[in-house]
């Protein structure tokens, strides 16, 4: 054991080797001035579907998610007038579906489930404190060598902080379609051609009207052709949002290690020896436990 007396472990206990002097050292990172957690409930939010996803809802009314994620998200961040140092996040979530319904096939052959993917846009808007700052900020290329290339074009401008966006995949809610006559409003955003192109293309084919007319901009969340069925979803997304700006701090540093573990690998002739050695993973078999309410958090014992 004194061997591994001033080891650098990892808190499994798996070693990383013996460290060197201990040093204070100036390090850059980002420091995050402002963050918040928010739970959004999306309902009736319409979803652009390819041809082939609209001729089918055009024929079924059974119709359910197998699959959300998020395939990208645009953010913009605006200072707030008038409250300096305070920023509104435009956040933009394109949300990437797979659906299944049931579609007859023939008189005599009855129903059959048919996959289909589509596109749903949600938004959402943040206010969180950035901080001010009128410094600007170069750095240099990775080719210092050039002296005489010719400069980008710049401009000075007021330094404003990063958005970061973390988000968990969508809880589908419900999913369903509506007739051309229903006058429940339909959540939407935008229309189907302000979905960059990038995104429409990791679909399965384009979206229906992509290349079609022009979108009517002036009345952008009722631009819904009442002349055919329209696919809903609701969705709920946890997200955490938060503004950061570089920053110097002076950290307790040590110099970097080299590991005591030795790598091991499988052997050719008995694939199954490293998997016995591996522990059994008894954590993903036991259920998290259920947080203590607030209120409760500070109690010691069954009484209190």
């Amino acid at each position: 054991m004194s061997e591994n007396r001033f080891a650098l472990c990892s808190p499994m206990g798996n070693g990383c080797g013996k460290g060197g002097d201990t040093r204070t050292v100036c390090v850059e990172t980002n420091r995050i001035l402002d963050s918040c957690r928010d739970r959004d409930c999306y309902e009736n939010v319409r979803v652009f579907l390819t041809d082939l996803g609209q001729e089918i809802i055009e024929h079924t009314t059974q119709v359910r998610v197998k699959d959300a994620c998020i395939a990208w998200t645009y953010i913009g961040i605006d200072p707030v007038q008038f409250n300096r140092g305070f920023y509104t996040v435009h956040i933009r979530f394109y949300v990437k579906l797979i659906f299944e319904a049931c579609v007859c096939v023939g008189r005599n052959s009855g129903t059959q489930a048919t996959e289909f993917d589509g596109i749903a846009v949600l938004e959402k808007q943040v206010v969180l404190f950035g901080g001010d700052s009128s410094v600007s900020i170069f750095r240099s290329s990775a080719d210092g060598s050039a002296f005489c290339a010719e400069p980008e074009p710049c401009y000075k401008e007021r330094s404003v902080p990063t958005a970061v966006v973390e988000v968990v995949d969508p809880i589908v809610l419900g999913a369903r379609v509506l007739e051309p006559t229903c006058p429940e409003p339909v959540c939407c955003c935008c229309c189907v051609c302000d979905v960059p192109s990038s995104i429409a293309g990791c679909l399965s084919a384009p979206l229906c009207g992509m290349s079609g007319d022009p979108c009517d901009h002036g009345d952008r969340c009722d631009h819904n052709d009442r002349s055919e069925r329209r696919l809903v979803v609701s969705l709920g997304i946890f997200s955490l949002v938060r503004l950061v700006r570089p920053a110097q701090y002076l950290i307790n540093a040590q110099e970097f290690v080299i590991p005591d573990k030795e790598c091991v690998s499988a052997s050719p002739d008995n694939p199954c020896e490293l998997f016995r050695s591996m522990a059994f993973p008894i954590a993903e078999f036991s259920p998290a436990p259920m947080p203590l309410p607030v209120s409760d958090r500070n109690k010691c014992g069954c009484n209190g």
